[in-house]
């Protein structure tokens, strides 16, 4: 057993509470909400023009829908966005995309950054991507998890909520 010295041991018996006031301190820092925002991608314009690839396209005249099916790519500005289904989905006058709702494997990459989901939707005017379903972000080295996520194109940032989880590599490390 170490003997701790009558000079260290006001600090020794201080430990505990000095833990437990950083770890209080650190849990003061996250919202109750456990949601973190974070940068995410370029930004860009969302009304920029939005280019479409994919294996097969279905188009319903009646309900003013188009579904994309199969190695479906979209590109605008940096952002590249791609599932194996997308559905478009247009204003009410049927002139304008009014949000565009990817499905299956579905992955965002804008800049350096990307993002996995099990959906997104894109709601063109407004510029933001809402991601859903064990979404997995990929900045760098480092990598975030949560269930949901909100990317603003035009500031280029993302808020993660959900059970959020953070793994930060540290440079120079392992």
């Amino acid at each position: 057993m170490t003997e701790i010295s009558a000079s260290a041991r006001p600090f020794a018996s201080r430990i505990p509470g000095l833990l437990v006031a950083g770890a209080l301190m650190l849990a003061g820092t996250l919202p109750a909400t456990a949601q973190t925002e974070m940068g995410f991608g370029a930004s860009g314009d969302p009304s920029a023009p939005i280019e479409v690839n994919s294996d097969n396209l279905s188009v319903d005249q009646q309900d003013g829908s188009a579904v994309f099916e199969g190695n479906v790519r979209i590109a605008q500005n940096e952002m590249r966005l791609s599932a194996d289904q997308v559905q478009v989905f247009y204003d009410a006058d049927g002139e304008a995309i009014d949000t565009l709702r990817a499905s299956g494997q579905v992955l965002l990459v804008s800049g350096e950054d990307s993002a996995e989901a099990e959906t997104a939707d894109y709601n063109v005017h407004g510029g933001i991507i809402l991601m859903q379903g064990n979404v997995m972000l990929l900045r760098g080295a480092s990598v975030v998890t949560s269930q949901k996520m909100n990317v603003d194109l035009a500031s280029g940032t993302a808020r993660l909520e959900g059970n959020v989880r953070t793994v930060l590599q540290q440079q120079g490390k392992n």
